[in-house]
């Protein structure tokens, strides 16, 4: 049966049971290190050009700041990012102590042990309810050979995805 009481409590449990990536979108703008952590982000938006997305909560402190880099290092985060996450998530305090960080020639931040990491720009906002949903496109990938396994944000939680041995795509 369908619920219809559809208020905050009951839209966050329900979007919980659909699994999602966890990516760091980072750069240094004037000398400081910026970030931020979304789940809502989606690859393959567009192939031409390259385009992918995540949505940013409206009172994000952070996003109006970041937005302003030339690039962006987008991260999809690594198994073993769990408490790094958490770290760039943090309100308050140095959201970056002891991470090992990798900068690009052009202010782009990236994790190191990062499942993925893409260069991207900003490429159009758009106003949805209490978020924005925003475009990046891509200017430079590195997959690192599929050694780090990402992490998973499911039922409110993060997860290691398991390898399945001899597995393969349908």
């Amino acid at each position: 049966m369908l619920r219809r009481d559809l208020d905050a409590g009951v839209l966050r449990e329900a979007f919980a049971r659909f699994p999602s990536g966890v990516v760091a979108l980072c750069a240094i703008i004037d000398g400081v290190t910026q970030g931020l952590i979304a789940s809502s982000f989606t690859v393959g938006v567009s192939l031409e050009p390259a385009l992918v997305s995540f949505a940013v909560q409206n009172t994000s402190r952070t996003w109006p700041i970041l937005r302003t880099a030339e690039r962006l290092g987008v991260s999809v985060l690594g198994a073993e990012h769990h408490s790094a996450c958490l770290q760039i998530a943090a309100k308050d305090g140095d959201r970056f102590a002891g991470l090992e960080l990798t900068p690009s020639e052009s202010g782009a931040l990236f994790l190191d042990r990062a499942a993925l990491w893409m260069e991207a720009s900003v490429y159009a906002e758009v106003p949805a309810g209490d978020h924005h949903v925003v475009l990046l496109e891509v200017h430079g990938v590195s997959t690192h050979g599929g050694q780090h396994a990402p992490l998973i944000f499911h039922d409110s939680a993060f997860h290691d995805l398991p390898k399945i041995p001899g597995a393969s795509a349908c």
